[in-house]
């Protein structure tokens, strides 16, 4: 029997239960929770924003652990191995996006707390082609906010070649942005951090930014007018995007990873006049994955994070509810 953590109707508080999870599929592999990351995600499914979830419903997707049994036809990983799971679980394997490497853009793919339970428990299971390695050097109590978080934000700079040249902003200094000025810093760009916190100006440049705007300060957005190459927005909440546009510079992009609530509204001209794009990604492919997860044993880059055990979980979903968490937080498993 698997231990977790479930909601049992929309915004309800997480209920201690147990559920048998069925024999191991032959191409998966069960991990031991050390920990699980509490996003934002797992909030808006808890309330459920997005739609009818089922329940009980078991959160989580920002898995480390180690694994506890592997399937029949699972060579590349032994018990014992460090490893995360994070948004996705399970792909087809045989699709062209899977045979391409773009496992995450898989017509059938499975995920983590989407029709199934996740890792607000001791014990997960996900297909063994997701269950990604911790390299040496990376602490495994912080790394969970890496496998939805981190992979988010470093995915982007993989798909539309951003390069150390390039001038970027990162939109939201938060959960999301706060590992994204990390990753740019050492990508090598020049980096510019929006937020609407002054008080987070010398915070934001220690993290890596090169330059700090208060977004709510119109003089100081002009003063940037058609220089910055990259804008990312990881900010959930609708914004004024047509001065962002003005920022950008010809051929720029502004690239979308936070779930803004509103049809963002582009003229054609905006895009045609100057060759600008707008997209989104989500999360990264298990070969993307394991290139953030070296480049961050590399850099020594990890997640600012508080941490509670997986008893106290309905204390840090108000935490995060109430826009405290600095900057992303972790449940450690307790459970007995």
């Amino acid at each position: 029997m698997i231990q977790a953590y479930a909601v049992k109707q929309p915004r309800g508080r997480l209920e201690r239960i147990a559920y048998d999870p069925g024999a191991l599929g032959s191409d998966q592999v069960e991990i031991d929770v050390i920990a699980c990351g509490v996003c934002h995600s797992d909030l808006s499914m808890v309330n459920s924003e997005w739609g009818d979830i089922g329940y009980p419903f078991v959160p989580g997707h920002e898995v480390v652990g180690t694994i506890a049994q592997i399937g029949a036809r699972v060579q590349h990983l032994k018990i014992g191995d460090r490893v995360g799971l994070g948004w996705f679980s399970g792909s087809c394997m045989v699709c062209n996006q899977c045979l391409s490497g773009n496992h995450n853009l898989c017509p059938t793919r499975e995920q983590t707390i989407v029709g199934r339970h996740g890792g607000f428990a001791d014990k997960v299971r996900c297909s063994a082609e997701w269950a990604t390695p911790l390299p040496a050097g990376i602490d495994i109590r912080k790394a969970g906010p890496l496998f939805c978080g981190g992979i988010t934000v470093f995915n982007p700079l993989v798909q539309f070649d951003v390069r150390p040249t390039h001038r970027v902003g990162v939109i939201g200094i938060g959960g999301l942005g706060h590992l994204a000025l990390q990753f740019l810093n050492k990508w090598g760009c020049e980096v510019t951090a929006f937020t609407s916190s002054d008080a987070k100006r010398d915070e934001v440049m220690q993290m890596g930014a090169h330059h700090a705007v208060n977004s709510r300060d119109a003089s100081q957005l002009s003063k940037l007018a058609g220089s910055l190459d990259f804008i990312l927005s990881t900010v959930a909440v609708d914004l004024d995007w047509e001065s962002y546009f003005a920022l950008l510079a010809p051929r720029g992009r502004l690239h979308i990873v936070g779930a803004a609530p509103s049809p963002i509204p582009v003229p054609a001209f905006t895009l045609i006049g100057h060759q600008r794009s707008l997209s989104g990604t989500p999360a990264g492919s298990p070969f993307v994955i394991r290139t953030m997860l070296d480049f961050c044993a590399r850099h020594r880059i990890e997640p600012v994070v508080e941490y509670f055990p997986m008893s106290r979980v309905n204390e840090a979903l108000a935490h995060l509810a109430a826009g405290k968490a600095r900057y992303r937080i972790v449940l450690e498993n307790d459970l007995a």
